[in-house]
């Protein structure tokens, strides 16, 4: 049975929105430990902000924090997975793209984060299932203890 990324991914994480000041998103992602965030609108997933956005387009081009805007600097036409979507595809979608985060999105709307911490922890959790049913297959030859 495959593993879905619905099964996986984190819920209900924190957003931005474009109109945000850039600072107080910054601030957000310091106070959570995110080297990302997605931007939405209305609910829809619009951008993701990163740390790297941050530092590329608003520090290093002398934007002002409190002025600039989370839509100023976001990445637009973010990859992104969906509920329903094995995870292996995910997996791959992440390499392809060279991100460790990926928006969940579902009818358009944001509805989780996949992280490859939330893919550690399966794969730990999967492995861990495979170990104990291992154990707890007889063996095909008697004990010689006792």
């Amino acid at each position: 049975m495959t593993t879905t990324v619905g099964e996986v991914m984190t819920p209900g994480v924190e957003t931005a929105t474009p109109s945000q000041a850039l600072r107080e998103a910054a601030r957000m992602m310091k106070t959570g430990d995110y080297g990302s965030v997605p931007v939405v609108e209305g609910g829809r997933l619009v951008g993701m902000l990163t740390d790297r956005d941050i530092v590329v387009r608003a520090v290093a081009e002398g934007l002002d924090g409190n002025t600039a805007q989370v839509g100023d600097v976001a990445s637009r036409d973010p990859v992104m997975a969906t509920p329903s979507q094995d995870l292996d595809d995910a997996l791959e979608l992440m390499a392809r793209h060279r991100v460790r985060r990926l928006p969940v999105v579902e009818d358009g709307m944001l509805v989780g984060m996949l992280s490859q911490a939330d893919v550690a922890l399966e794969a730990k959790e999967k492995k861990t299932g495979e170990v104990v049913q291992e154990i707890s297959q007889p063996t095909s030859t008697p004990s010689e203890i006792g």
